[in-house]
C-alpha cells in the first residue's frame, strides 16, 4: 500500500508544494513545528534513509539543501534545522524546520496555521527556489 507521501506526490492528497525535481518532492508539513516547516522526500518510496542507494541519498540531501536555502531566505529565523527521523511515515523524509529556539526542534511544540497562511508561506519559499 502506498505511503501518504506517495499519495501526496501522485496528487491523490493535496499539499502545499514547494519544489519538485525528477527524483524528489518538497511540501509544507501540515502539522509544523514552526511556520515554513517543510518535508523533502524522494519520489521512490524507501522506508529508511540509510537504505537509499548512495546516488539517491546524495540527490535528496542536495535537493534538501536547495529547499533549505530558500526557506532561510523566505522565513525569518535564526537558522534552518534539518532532521531525519522517519518513525511516523515509512517513507524517507527530511524535515527542514525554521528555528527560533530549541522548542521548534522538539516535535512537542506545534504551530497552528490557517490555509491562507500555508499558501502564503509556500509561495514565498517557492519564490526563492533557484
Amino acid at each position: 500500500m502506498p505511503s501518504i507521501f506517495t499519495k501526496i506526490i501522485s496528487g491523490e492528497i493535496p499539499c502545499y508544494k514547494i519544489a519538485e525535481d525528477p527524483d524528489n518532492f518538497a511540501f509544507l508539513d501540515i502539522n509544523p513545528n514552526s511556520k515554513g516547516h517543510t518535508l523533502c522526500v524522494p519520489k521512490k518510496e524507501v522506508d529508511k534513509v540509510l537504505d537509499l542507494d548512495e546516488e539517491s541519498y546524495i540527490n535528496l540531501m542536495s535537493f534538501s539543501r536547495k529547499v533549505g536555502k530558500a526557506i532561510e531566505a523566505a522565513v525569518p529565523c535564526k537558522r534552518v534545522g534539518m532532521t531525519v527521523i522517519g518513525l511516523e511515515v515509512p517513507h524517507v523524509h527530511v524535515h527542514l524546520i525554521p528555528l527560533h529556539s530549541m522548542k521548534n526542534a522538539t516535535f512537542g511544540y506545534k504551530e497552528s496555521m490557517e490555509a491562507e497562511e500555508f499558501e502564503s508561506i509556500a509561495e514565498k519559499i517557492r519564490s526563492f527556489i533557484k
